[in-house]
């Protein structure tokens, strides 16, 4: 089982150990303010977020530039950066032009909502749906 779909809980506390010149992203629904995604930006990436008006990060898997929803045409507008105190870090407010979050599919074969679907219950993943 693949640690999307898996019940078992695997965080991996070393990902940015490999990981230079990024900062984290909170993205929020603009309307609901419900935390959708975490995931990283570069220069590249926020210019391109700027430039477009459109959800671009940067994949640290891939280690390129990620248009969120590009292939799906599940894209997501961009209503808002907001930057933190100490700027390492970014709030993006999103509306989505379509489709679900995250690129996991729900019971019925849809994009899920919000890539936070399971919650943790001491050593184990609880689904929501």
């Amino acid at each position: 089982m693949n640690i999307e779909e898996s019940t078992t809980l695997q965080l991996d506390f070393t990902k940015l150990n490999t990981v230079q010149g990024v900062i984290p992203v909170a993205v929020q629904d603009a309307q609901s303010r419900e935390v959708i995604l975490i995931a990283y930006t570069n220069e590249q990436a926020l210019r391109a977020t700027q430039r477009t008006g459109e959800l671009v990060l940067w994949s640290t898997s891939r280690n390129e530039l990620w248009h969120k929803g590009a292939g799906s045409g599940n894209t997501f507008a961009v209503e808002e950066i907001r930057v933190n105190c100490e700027q390492n870090s970014l709030v993006y407010l999103v509306r989505s032009n379509g489709g679900g979050m995250c690129h996991t599919k729900d019971a019925e074969g849809m994009p899920r909502r919000t890539c936070y679907y399971r919650r943790v219950e001491g050593e184990e993943l609880v689904r929501d749906e």
